[in-house]
């Protein structure tokens, strides 16, 4: 269908749905956190500010956590509908791994998210609080058993290949494989960041329109504080997992530098920009420092590293792509440190709540987060091609037997019933937004009855209650 071939529309159709998949739970990771902080500010200090940001902040992660939800159960089924080979060789592995996730993390935020979302008035302070951490511990509990599945197919171990089959042989190898601690610790702070940036955006567009209120001036500092502490501290993770990335993903380094072949006593160059053509195993357009390269990848002045055509043309991932995606995740965190920065300096000169030009630099920084998020999923997905479990397991393996023309059907569905549902609901997250942070009037009831926030547990109880009202109503009117 359209000279794309089964395989290729099976991948689009994957990285379609997964895209919109990780938005929602990356930011409902760092929104569960940032309720966490802020309900346990307003117990701590009783400022109403923390209190009213929290009602604000719940009404949007409700909304998101329930395109969360939505999304990945389209997830599930892909791997049984087009990936059914893949789920033959490895369902072993892979779908204890998911069990996991459902039994502990999907437990735990079933069991408190209602009291989170509806118990305010209805239990105490410190259990509304407890049911609030429990399903932020619950979103992180469940983004570490998704990487640890996916970190397993980038760095797999603690299995043996029987009867064509990967039958594991050590959990916790498995479970704790190479790459999983710095995919866990990148993807988290990811999550974070993007949540940040969207709090940080939020802010920057009332604070444009003139509302500057306490809830929208302290949702806009409480963001970029954790900008200026958090961005850097992304970086020394993502070098830490380049590195990892470098000892056993040699192939997906070199694609992600566009880096070809190594000259015999001189460093790797860091190349800044250019085009990587496959097909002529150059990187065309190329602009390079000498040596920065070597001093990144190794942290050597001319340390070298495997070039991409030390590997077989077939073992080779598609270095135009994901020489770009990965240079628009570095590039987006760096202005994300700049960021940081630059509002640190606005608020040491007392201009903060000023700075037209910042605010709207922040607005425009509102989605990069998530940008960066994808960007750094296509150069993580797309590196590791053309092998679904790397090294062990080929991607064209993997897929279903089904036609270009069935999976282009349900691809160009999937886009329709996409736009519709999720844009509908991208539409309505964007007007809580503007509507802002409202005082939030908390409902106290001395008497409860049907339909009030206190129904008796004996409904006798109350008809007898009434009726001792209703008399001494009578008498007082005599």
């Amino acid at each position: 269908m359209l000279g794309f071939t089964a395989l290729e529309l099976a991948r689009i159709q994957f990285g379609f749905t997964i895209s919109f998949h990780i938005i929602f739970p990356a930011i409902t990771i760092g929104l569960a956190s940032y309720l966490t902080v802020l309900e346990a500010s307003w117990l701590a200090t009783k400022r109403e500010v923390y209190r009213d940001l929290y009602h604000f902040w719940l009404k949007i992660f409700a909304v998101n956590f329930g395109m969360g939800v939505v999304s990945g159960l389209v997830m599930a089924y892909q791997f049984g509908t087009n990936w059914s080979y893949f789920s033959d060789f490895a369902g072993s592995i892979t779908g204890p791994l998911l069990t996991y996730e459902v039994l502990t993390a999907f437990f735990l935020e079933a069991g408190f998210l209602g009291v989170m979302l509806f118990g305010w008035n209805k239990v105490g302070p410190g259990l509304h609080l407890m049911s609030t951490a429990m399903v932020a511990l619950g979103t992180l509990i469940s983004a570490s058993w998704i990487l640890a599945s996916n970190s397993w197919m980038q760095t797999p171990q603690g299995f043996e290949i029987i009867d064509g089959r990967a039958v594991p042989t050590n959990w916790l190898e498995v479970i704790f494989n190479p790459s999983f601690p710095y995919r866990l610790a990148h993807m988290s702070v990811a999550a974070f960041l993007a949540t940040a940036l969207f709090v940080v955006g939020s802010a920057a567009w009332h604070l444009l329109h003139n509302n500057k209120n306490r809830p929208v001036k302290k949702m806009f500092s409480m963001g970029l504080w954790m900008l200026f502490f958090v961005a850097p501290l992304q970086a020394v993770i993502g070098d830490l997992h380049g590195l990892n990335t470098l000892e056993h993903q040699p192939a997906k380094i070199a694609a992600m530098e566009g880096h070809w072949e190594n000259e015999p006593g001189k460093g790797v160059p860091l190349t800044v920009f250019g085009w990587p053509d496959m097909e002529r195993e150059e990187t065309r357009f190329a602009v390079e420092i000498p040596n920065l390269g070597s001093l990144i990848l190794t942290h050597t002045w001319d340390g070298a590293i495997p070039a991409l055509k030390d590997f077989p043309r077939e073992d080779r991932p598609n270095s135009t792509v994901v020489f770009w995606s990965f240079r628009i995740m570095v590039g987006l965190g760096l202005l994300m440190i700049v960021m940081g920065i630059w509002g640190a300096v606005l608020r040491w000169r007392a201009r903060l709540w000023n700075a037209r030009l910042f605010h709207r630099c922040a607005l425009i920084m509102g989605p990069t987060g998530l940008i960066a998020i994808l960007a750094g999923w296509f150069t993580t997905e797309i590196g590791r091609q053309p092998w679904t479990v790397y090294g062990i397991f080929r991607t064209a393996d993997s897929v279903s037997n089904h036609s270009a023309e069935q999976l282009g059907f349900t691809l160009i569905l999937f886009v329709l019933v996409y736009t519709a549902i999720f844009g509908t609901g991208i539409a309505y997250l964007f007007r809580l937004i503007q509507k802002g942070p409202q005082p939030f009037e908390g409902r106290k009831v001395e008497h409860g009855g049907v339909g009030q926030e206190r129904t008796p547990m004996r409904p006798l109880s109350m008809a007898q209650k009434t009726d001792r009202d209703d008399a001494t109503n009578s008498d007082k009117g005599d």
